[in-house]
């Protein structure tokens, strides 16, 4: 089936916008750094059986990429401090034109038509989040979140077909946690960290288990797999949808409303989505 793995990551981006609102309980629990961190810690968790005899190509790989998601992760969380959800999402979203532009350098070039639809996409998700109050360094860092996360789709879709997607998957979500634990010691404390079971409740933890298990361990295995077969601005394009299905969730589970303009931006992203798909099986 030729749509298989474009479905895949589909998936994916689904799984990912129930995690705005789900993120969006938390934060009033938690620090961004705290539910990242115990979010990875609880998808290493998920990920322990296969961790052993993982081939030491597979941890290169898996560190590297690891450490270009956890980037994006810091330096967007660090942007969101200065400016609004919408601005942040609308910066991180143009990683998808970042994605073909550096294949474009890198001597894998793109038809007119991924340009088109990643162009497309990009205004979607500018109609549905965009907004004007910025804040210089943090719009830089949240840039630099959007460089950092088309950099790891580049080299996903380069490296995924030498690793078993299992194990590639399992190292990346090891050297994420290893590092995260780190980053919530030095930011919250020994001390706070000890009294943290008692201070979270059981929505915020059924939210942590959603994250780790199914947002980050299941979501990176099914990143490996499809991006075997998927070009890194083909995949760039579909994650596009993410703000789409985060706004539906939203407007589903804590009742956030969708204005006619979002409305019409998450039509342009279906619509680039759509067109990818055209471009990808009217390539050679």
């Amino acid at each position: 089936m030729r749509y298989r793995y474009p479905l895949l990551l589909l998936l994916v981006t689904v799984v990912w916008g129930l995690t705005f609102p789900v993120l969006k309980v938390a934060t009033g629990q938690l620090s961004g750094v705290e539910i990242t961190a115990l979010r990875f810690l609880i998808a290493a968790a998920c990920m322990g059986p296969f961790l052993r005899s993982i081939p030491v190509l597979t941890w290169r790989d898996g560190l590297l990429l690891g450490v270009l998601a956890l980037t994006s992760m810091v330096a967007q969380a660090y942007g969101l401090q200065f400016i609004s959800a919408n601005r942040s999402a609308f910066l991180t979203s143009l990683n998808v034109l970042m994605v073909p532009l550096i294949g474009l350098a890198l001597g894998v070039p793109a038809g007119w038509m991924v340009f088109c639809a990643a162009a497309l996409a990009c205004l979607g998700v500018g109609l549905m989040s965009f907004d004007v109050q910025g804040d210089f360094w943090a719009d830089v860092a949240t840039l630099a979140a959007a460089l950092a996360y088309a950099l790891y789709t580049i080299l996903m879709s380069a490296r995924a077909k030498n690793h078993a997607p299992a194990q590639l998957a399992a190292a990346q979500i090891a050297c994420m946690a290893l590092l995260g634990a780190l980053w919530m010691l030095a930011d919250s404390g020994a001390q706070r960290l000890l009294l943290l079971p008692g201070l979270v409740d059981s929505e915020v933890w059924w939210g942590l288990l959603y994250l780790g298990a199914i947002a980050s361990a299941a979501s990176f295995f099914l990143q490996a797999l499809a991006q075997s077969h998927v070009s890194a601005a083909q995949a760039a394009i579909i994650y596009a949808m993410e703000p789409v299905f985060a706004a539906a969730f939203g407007w589903w589970y804590i009742a956030e409303q969708m204005t006619p303009l979002a409305l019409l931006g998450g039509a342009l992203v279906m619509t680039a989505v759509i067109l990818s798909q055209r471009a990808e099986s009217a390539t050679p």
